[in-house]
C-alpha cells in the first residue's frame, strides 16, 4: 500500500506516456493511479489479466504496472502475452510482487518483464521505476526512427545506384562505340584493336585512322585514374584523333600537293600535351603511343608518352622492347616528345598494349612485366586479330588467378604480311 507521508512532490508533467495498471485490487489500481495522473501520465486501469490483454490489444499502452498474483492470468501470463502482441514495438513491463526469491525474479526476467517493485509499493520508487522506463522507450523510439531513416535512406540509395549503373552501362556501350572498327586490313599490314575496361567504364583507348593511299595511324592511350572522369577524357582524345581530313584530326595536315598526310608523331604529342594543359583544366594526364605506318615502306615513326615500351615480335620469335620511355602528356608544360623510326618485315608483329597487361598481377603479387607478354607472344604466334586476343586475355585471367583484372586492359596489334 501506498501512504500519504511516501507521496512525492508533483514534478512537471513528463511527455504523455499511457501507463496501464493491472490489478485485481481495485483500491490498489486507484492509488496507483491517482499518483501516477499526478505525476503527468495518462492512466488506464485493468482489473484482470485478461482485460489488460484486450486493453493492450485496443489502446497499446507504453508502460505496464502489473501485479504478479492475480486470479486466472497471472502478471507472467500477461507479459508473455503481452510481448507476443507488440511484435517489434517496444513496451515498458513492471511487476508488482511479494517475491523476493532470485529465483522467481529470473523466472520473471525470462518471460520478459523489464522490472520488478516489491509490494508494499514506495511512491518514491514507483516514480524512479517509470521514470526509467521512459528512459528506456525514449532511447527505443529514437533507435527505432534512426532505423527507418537508414533504411529510407538506404532505399534511396539502392535507387541511385540502380539509375547510376543502368548509365554506367549505357556509359560503357558508349565509350566502347569509340573503337567503331576492330580489325582492318590494309595493303601490307593487318590491323586489330582490344579495348577491354576493367568497370563499366574506363581510362584506356585505342584507334587506327587511314591517312592516305600509303599512311595510317594507330594509337594506345591510358588515361590516369579510372571511371567516369577518365572515361570523358577518352572520349575527347577520341574526337580529336577521329576522322580522315586535316581539319578533323589533330595527327593530320594537307601536304605540298594538297593530299592529307600525318604530322610528326612527336608534334602531335606537344600539342596534346598543351591541349590538357591549357584547354580541359584537369587534373588527370595520360600516357600516349602514336604511331605512323608506312604501307609500302613498312616504316613505324612513334612517340612514346609514358605509356610501356612497344613489343616487336621478328619471325624468328625473338620479342624485343622499343622506344624511349618519354614523359605522359599533361603532367609539364613545353614537354619534347620524341620519335622512334623502326621497320618491319613480312610476317613481324607490332604490339602497342596499356600497363593494363604488364602490370596484370599473379595471386601473390607478382607482375606479368615484360618477359612475361614476350612468353604470351611467342606462345600466341600462330593466332591473329580477334584470335590473339581471346587467348591473351584467357591468358592474363589465368595468370590472375581468375581474379577480375585491377586495371583496364588494351592492345594494338599490326601484324605485317606480303600482300603490300
Amino acid at each position: 500500500m501506498l501512504r500519504a507521508a511516501e507521496i512525492p512532490p508533483s514534478p512537471a508533467p513528463d511527455a504523455q506516456e499511457t501507463v496501464l495498471v493491472v490489478d485485481d485490487s481495485r483500491a490498489q489500481r486507484r492509488i496507483l493511479s491517482s499518483y501516477l495522473n499526478r505525476w503527468g501520465y495518462r492512466v488506464i486501469e485493468a482489473g484482470s489479466g485478461e482485460e489488460a490483454l484486450q486493453v493492450c490489444g485496443e489502446q497499446s499502452p507504453d508502460l505496464i504496472v502489473s501485479d504478479w498474483m492475480m486470479p486466472g492470468m497471472g502478471g507472467l501470463e500477461l507479459c508473455q502475452a503481452y510481448r507476443q502482441m507488440r511484435g517489434d514495438r517496444y513496451g515498458y513491463f513492471i511487476l508488482l510482487t511479494s517475491k523476493s526469491e532470485k529465483g522467481e525474479v529470473a523466472r520473471g526476467l525470462d518471460v520478459g518483464a523489464d522490472d520488478f517493485l516489491t509490494k508494499p509499493v514506495n511512491a518514491g520508487e514507483l516514480r524512479a521505476r517509470i521514470r526509467a522506463g521512459q528512459r528506456i522507450l525514449e532511447m527505443e523510439r529514437e533507435l527505432t526512427a534512426k532505423n527507418a531513416l537508414v533504411s529510407s535512406t538506404l532505399a534511396e540509395m539502392q535507387t541511385l545506384y540502380e539509375a547510376i549503373d543502368k548509365d554506367l552501362v549505357e556509359a560503357r556501350k558508349l565509350q566502347q562505340s569509340l573503337v567503331r572498327e576492330r580489325f582492318r586490313r590494309f595493303p601490307g599490314v593487318d590491323v586489330s584493336l582490344l579495348l577491354h575496361p576493367s568497370g563499366h567504364v574506363g581510362g584506356d583507348l585505342v584507334g587506327m585512322f587511314a591517312v592516305n593511299d600509303d599512311e595510317l595511324g594507330v594509337y594506345s592511350i591510358d588515361v590516369s585514374g579510372h571511371g567516369i572522369a577518365s572515361a570523358l577524357i577518352t572520349a575527347r582524345l577520341a574526337a580529336y584523333l577521329s576522322g580522315s581530313s586535316a581539319d578533323q584530326n589533330i595527327a593530320l595536315d594537307h601536304g605540298v600537293d594538297g593530299q592529307v598526310v600525318m604530322r610528326p608523331p612527336g608534334r602531335v604529342a606537344a600539342d596534346l600535351n598543351t591541349l590538357l594543359l591549357d584547354e580541359m583544366e584537369t587534373e588527370h594526364y595520360f600516357t600516349l603511343v602514336l604511331a605512323k605506318v608506312g604501307l609500302t615502306s613498312r616504316e613505324v615513326v612513334f612517340t612514346q608518352a609514358g605509356h610501356p615500351h612497344p613489343a616487336v615480335h621478328r619471325a624468328s620469335g625473338e620479342v624485343e622492347y622499343v622506344g624511349e620511355g618519354g614523359l605522359p602528356v599533361g603532367l609539364i608544360p613545353g614537354a619534347d616528345y620524341g620519335e622512334t623510326v623502326l621497320r618491319l618485315a613480312p610476317g613481324e608483329r607490332l604490339f602497342l598494349c596499356s600497363d593494363g597487361i604488364t602490370e596484370c598481377a599473379d595471386p601473390g603479387g607478382e607482375m606479368l612485366d615484360e618477359p612475361g607478354l614476350a612468353k604470351l607472344l611467342r606462345k600466341n604466334a600462330a593466332l591473329g586479330g580477334e584470335a590473339f586476343y581471346e587467348a591473351l586475355l584467357w591468358d592474363l585471367e589465368s595468370f590472375a588467378g581468375g581474379k577480375e583484372f585491377a586495371d583496364d586492359v588494351s592492345g594494338v596489334l599490326l601484324e605485317f604480311t606480303d600482300d603490300s
